[in-house]
């Protein structure tokens, strides 16, 4: 997926983050502002995951939501 695109579809974007990844709070989606990597990290962190295994889940979500 294109950087671009996930920060410019961002607003519609973070209703869809908060149903997969309902631990993510609001002010961690501000904070994000459409930057994957920073999606992927805070995913690792509210998750307790490994960052391959965010890398992996984003991934999977980009494809499963056409971002």
């Amino acid at each position: 997926m294109n950087r671009d695109i996930i920060e410019g579809n961002w607003k519609q974007l973070k209703g869809k983050l908060k149903e997969q990844w309902g631990k993510l709070t609001d002010d961690d989606l501000d904070v994000i502002e459409g930057k994957r990597e920073m999606l992927a990290g805070k995913i690792q962190e509210r998750y307790g995951i490994t960052k391959d295994e965010a890398e992996k889940f984003v991934k999977e979500w980009e494809k499963k939501h056409d971002a």
